[in-house]
């Protein structure tokens, strides 16, 4: 029988025409050359995706051929096949729906919800050791870590960028009418302790400001701060933002952002009012309407509250100080801005990020993205947390992440240390006993070591049917969410180009 071309697979040209229109619309907002870089980081994204699937695979796929086990399909992503060739007795595929992947071992517990049938009637095959099935099982997760460790030895010698922000404990900002304003706390002030948890950093999880914020379940947090040679204790009540039953849950908030000791300009629009001052790139913004400026957040807030009030900034340019008087302006382009932005500015498009580049040891890497997979979880299931399971991301959300970090300044370090960060999860999280997951495989195999003899499959096939059921729609209701983070990188309207009415230099 002649094999069906994939190009005549439906599926496969319902995918180009989402290609198709991601490029019109992210073209159309962004601009063509733009679509064109994102189209292309895009493949970098699935390409390293695909890497990570396939060696977890693969590891169940080579420990059940030393084993001896029958191996009927390996496929990577799920559905209706795009593409499949058949070498040796194994069908290898490529899915329609970019979602992971899977080793159908008909002498395993049965996948047939997710796998398809078998080609090969379990009943004419051997029974395997629950021995083996154990071996098979834990190969995938093992590989995982195997290439955690690959790419952490990568980032050790290569480093992983830090930004001064992600790595400072002091409060650069503080939003007004915010639980943190109203308790009293200060900009400048060094957080010490979060919710009687030492603090040493201010984004991530585990020790961090924003992870004590979201965790924390009391009505009230105890915030611990040092300001000058005092060290003072502050009761916050967190504030929790009501949302759509669409929307994401939000986590808790009071208001705070990360200082930052060096605003460094890194680009300014021409004929702008920061243009027409002589303000330009490498030009440090030390201080706004006298007070000293820990982070830009106040410059945007001033330009949305007060569009129109001059601006005093304090400019340090090659050692020299010196202080210069901005009028916000409207732009010329584009006509209209959205609603939630200002609608005058100044032209200091960018900042100059301030990055340094740490070496920490592969062992370090892994024991921390494990802690954070942990600590996550944990999170999940603690009552009164705000930790929920919409705020996870399934396979479209960690493309999301991969996509804006590949886009980022040191993208490709970041993605590096990104990827040893899904290489344990996926090792971790598949380890879970719960069936149709490598540790459901473990813990069956156990309870039929221990019993003698497998479990019914009057038992075992609905068993798995309604647990691959319920792992679907969970990550169908995950996917829910990420779609429409997608379709906000996709369409959002926050990086139009702006331009200022041409003028004579004073």
């Amino acid at each position: 029988m002649k094999q069906r071309s994939a190009f005549a697979n439906p599926i496969l040209w319902g995918l180009i025409g989402c290609i198709i229109l991601f490029i019109a619309v992210f073209g159309h907002f962004h601009g063509y050359i733009s679509a064109g870089f994102a189209l292309l980081t895009f493949a970098e994204v699935v390409l390293l995706f695909n890497i990570l699937i396939i060696v977890h695979e693969l590891g169940h796929f080579l420990v059940a051929k030393w084993c001896g086990l029958k191996i009927d399909k390996f496929a990577i992503w799920f559905g209706k096949p795009l593409w499949s060739k058949k070498v040796d007795g194994v069908e290898y595929i490529i899915g329609s729906i970019p979602a992971g992947g899977y080793v159908a071992l008909p002498q395993m517990a049965p996948m047939e919800a997710v796998e398809g049938k078998s080609e090969t009637p379990r009943e004419e095959l051997p029974p395997a050791a629950p021995g083996q099935k154990i071996i098979v099982a834990v190969a995938g997760p093992l590989f995982s870590f195997g290439l955690a460790l690959v790419f952490a030895t990568i980032v050790w010698a290569v480093g992983k960028p830090v930004s001064e922000s992600e790595a400072t404990t002091t409060i650069g900002y503080l939003a007004a009418d915010m639980p943190a304003a109203k308790a009293g706390l200060q900009v400048g002030d060094q957080i010490i302790s979060i919710d009687n948890h030492p603090i040493t950093r201010f984004g991530g999880v585990g020790n961090s400001v924003m992870w004590r914020i979201m965790t924390s379940t009391d009505p009230t947090i105890p915030v611990v701060v040092k300001r000058g040679d005092q060290t003072i204790s502050f009761d916050v009540t967190p504030k929790v933002e009501q949302h759509a039953f669409w929307q994401r849950s939000s986590p808790r908030r009071i208001g705070i952002g990360p200082a930052m000791e060096t605003l460094i300009v890194k680009k300014v629009i021409p004929y702008s009012p920061a243009a027409m001052a002589g303000i330009g790139p490498k030009d440090q913004i030390v201080a706004f309407n006298g007070k000293h400026l820990y982070s830009d957040q106040p410059l945007f807030d001033q330009l949305k509250d007060h569009p129109n009030d001059p601006m005093h900034l304090t400019v340090l340019h090659d050692g020299v100080t010196r202080e210069v008087t901005l009028t916000p302006e409207k732009p010329i382009s584009p006509p209209t801005l959205p609603k939630d932005v200002p609608q005058t500015g100044i032209g200091i498009d960018s900042w100059e990020p301030a990055v340094t580049l740490v070496h920490p040891n592969p062992i370090e890497q892994v024991n921390e993205s494990a802690q954070a997979v942990i600590g996550t979880l944990q999170a999940l299931f603690t009552p009164h947390t705000t930790v929920g399971a919409s705020q996870l991301s399934g396979p479209i959300g960690i493309m999301n992440i991969l996509f804006m970090v590949l886009s980022s300044e040191n993208g490709w370090r970041l993605a590096l240390w990104f990827a040893v960060v899904i290489n344990v999860n996926l090792a971790i999280l598949n380890m879970f006993p719960f069936p149709i997951l490598d540790g459901g495989h473990i813990t069956l195999s156990v309870i039929e070591w221990i019993r003698k003899r497998p479990l019914s499959m009057a038992i075992l096939e609905p068993l798995q049917t309604a647990c691959a059921l319920f792992l679907m729609g969970y990550m169908l209701y995950i996917t829910f969410f990420d779609a429409q983070d997608s379709i906000k990188m996709a369409s959002g309207g926050d990086d139009q180009q702006i331009k200022f009415a041409p003028k004579q230099s004073p």
